[in-house]
């Protein structure tokens, strides 16, 4: 090998230039854009092996909506004006309760009352009523009469004697006969007590009877009955079974009016005694009450 050979082995390589890059001109449309740089995702380093892992701190959590609604109604925070309302409530409960529980006691006899029963009542009311109207047109015929006679005094006079007739035979002091029911009670267990006997002299007198007898006493305006060992006391005079009710009314209100569900024979029954009712068309009332003056009661017409 030549030394021009050796040379030119041994000498770096001459770089040569590259040709200049024309330039843009200024008036381009837009600038030319970097190369963009490529993101690398930085990785946690792992920790050593066998090293422990540091417990991660989780949040408490917090009470749920049930926890948060029992905390505001328990313990309760009642002020003096809220216990003043519930106890006014209260009371008005109570109060409704019993009247519906009465109300209910009331009504329990007819709501398991009969067809026929029911009907018999619903009479009964209607003769109530009709007789009534009888005694509300009397009275204005009455008027009438009065206003309309010649002799206004002599009108006068004969209605304060058909008056005094009917007072009379409401106070027991004259004897009275008509229409009626005689109403026998045998009582052979000794059950029958006064108050029994009284409703059903209230129950006669509601059903329209005019004079009342039991076993030769007459039953007026105050009498009172009252238990006497094996018998009854009325007006103080002892009476003991079998019990006769004489009684001066309409026998088609009379009987049914003792013949209703709960009513009187049914309750006398119940307590093992036997009763009869029988109508009639003449029932004499003799026994007489002696007119008895008030005490303190004066008439105020002068």
């Amino acid at each position: 090998m030549s030394e021009r050979e050796h040379d030119e082995t041994t000498r770096p390589p001459v770089s040569r230039p590259r040709p200049a890059v024309e330039a843009r001109p200024a008036t381009g449309l837009r600038k030319e854009l970097p190369a963009e740089v490529p993101v690398v995702p930085v990785i946690p380093p792992r920790p050593f092996a066998g090293a422990e892992e540091a417990p991660q701190e989780r949040p408490e959590p917090g009470p749920t909506g049930r926890q948060r609604l029992v905390a505001g109604l328990w313990p309760p925070r009642v002020t003096r004006a809220q216990l003043i309302v519930a106890l006014l409530l209260f009371g008005l409960g109570f109060g409704l309760a019993v009247q519906v529980a009465s109300n209910s006691d009331g009504d329990s006899a007819l709501r398991g009352a009969r067809q026929e029963d029911l009907v018999r009542i619903l009479d009964e009311l209607d003769d109530r009523t009709e007789r009534l109207e009888d005694e509300k047109q009397g009275l204005e015929k009455q008027r009438d009469e009065l206003e309309n006679s010649s002799d206004q005094a002599e009108e006068a006079r004969k209605q304060m004697m058909e008056k005094e007739r009917q007072l009379g035979v409401l106070a027991g002091t004259v004897a009275a006969e008509g229409p009626g029911i005689t109403m026998t009670i045998e009582d052979t267990k000794g059950t029958v007590e006064a108050n029994m006997l009284l409703d059903a002299i209230q129950e006669l007198r509601a059903a329209g009877a005019e004079a009342i007898q039991v076993n030769g006493v007459r039953v007026v305006a105050s009498t009172y009955l009252t238990d006497s060992g094996n018998g009854v006391g009325v007006d103080g005079n002892k009476i003991t079974a079998p019990y006769r009710f004489k009684v001066i009314g309409k026998p088609q209100d009379l009987e049914p009016a003792l013949n209703i569900p709960g009513g009187v024979v049914q309750t006398l029954e119940k307590e093992r005694a036997t009763v009869t009712v029988e109508r009639s068309t003449k029932i004499v009332v003799d026994a007489l009450r002696a007119a008895k003056r008030p005490d303190y009661a004066r008439s105020s017409s002068r």
